[in-house]
């Protein structure tokens, strides 16, 4: 892997940390006994053990499957693909608008293969974008469902002991919902960092620059995001969680299943919302959750869009 390459690599883990893990563990701080750090260490250990143990067919998808990146030019369009996203998702941050990572990189390459002239696979890319949209759905639906069974449990002498054990594995399995499809977006690009072929390797070496960079990002931003995750759609309680955690880690491994990546934290923020509409609809901000969808109806056009215009200029360049 040339120096580039891994500067390139790490810098994208670096921003999933930031935009993910963050968003993880700050929803485990607001409800359970973990310290910030030992939060953050069992998120990394679902990135580092889920691919281990569930395999790497979702990072498959992203490196070679979507897009056939093995071709000549292929390593520089997945270079602009990934260029494009985080242009996108940096702007619409600064910007106040919702916006998606994940989404952002589906479309940046999407678009790279479009504007590069490369085959594109667009019954995948279809598949995964379904995927996608349904994944917070029926997280919604699940954590909806899950609270109105929870409310029906009849009070128990340890109840507070057996709120912080449910919230406690409902926290690890996100970890590793969450390693098991999203978090392998990072292997992805390290596949095409390390070799033209786009294979997906889980060497000790990369998995420890994946989680070190991964926590870099997540502890710079965990600040910004711990108080914020959840506060601006419901007042989020141990029930909340609890559900939430488990309706979005059962949406992604379903999703791992079907080889697609999705948002965790989008299923995350769709589960909290089922949740509380289990108490009714007036406890969840509605004007809130309906910027979850603006992060669709920008960020995916806006990814193609610029993916494909910075990687037809290149190849226009390139001659």
């Amino acid at each position: 892997m040339s120096a580039g390459w891994l500067a390139i690599a790490a810098l994208f883990a670096a921003v999933t940390g930031a935009n993910d893990g963050a968003a993880i563990v700050a929803s485990g701080l607001r409800v359970s006994l973990l310290r910030p750090l030992s939060a953050l260490l069992v998120v990394v250990g679902g990135v580092l053990t889920a691919p281990l143990i569930f395999g790497t067919e979702v990072a498959a998808t992203l490196s070679h499957r979507l897009v056939a990146f093995q071709t000549d030019g292929g390593r520089l369009a997945f270079a602009l693909a990934l260029l494009a996203a985080l242009l996108v998702v940096a702007f619409l941050t600064t910007t106040g608008r919702p916006t998606s990572l994940t989404v952002a990189l589906i479309g940046g390459i999407a678009g790279a293969g479009l504007g590069y002239g490369l085959p594109v696979a667009w019954g995948t890319v279809g598949r995964v974008l379904l995927f996608g949209i349904l994944s917070p759905i029926c997280a919604g639906l699940a954590g909806l469902v899950l609270a109105r069974l929870l409310h029906h449990v009849p009070p128990l002498s340890h109840m507070p002991l057996v709120t912080r054990a449910g919230t406690a594995l409902g926290y690890v399995l996100l970890a590793l919902a969450y390693g098991a499809n999203d978090g392998q977006k990072m292997l992805a690009v390290f596949a095409i960092a390390g070799n033209a072929g786009g294979a997906v390797h889980t060497g000790g070496r990369t998995l420890a620059l994946i989680g070190l960079c991964f926590v870099a990002g997540a502890a710079l931003s965990l600040p910004r995001l711990a108080s914020r995750l959840g506060a601006d759609l419901l007042r989020v309680r141990p029930l909340h969680a609890i559900t939430a955690q488990a309706a979005s880690a059962a949406a992604a491994f379903g999703s791992a299943v079907g080889h697609a990546p999705v948002s965790m934290t989008q299923s995350l923020t769709a589960s909290l919302v089922g949740a509380g509409v289990s108490e009714g609809s007036r406890r969840v901000r509605w004007r809130a959750v309906s910027r979850l969808a603006m992060a669709w109806v920008v960020t995916l056009p806006a990814s193609i869009a610029v993916a494909s215009a910075v990687t037809a200029f290149a190849r226009a360049v390139a001659g």
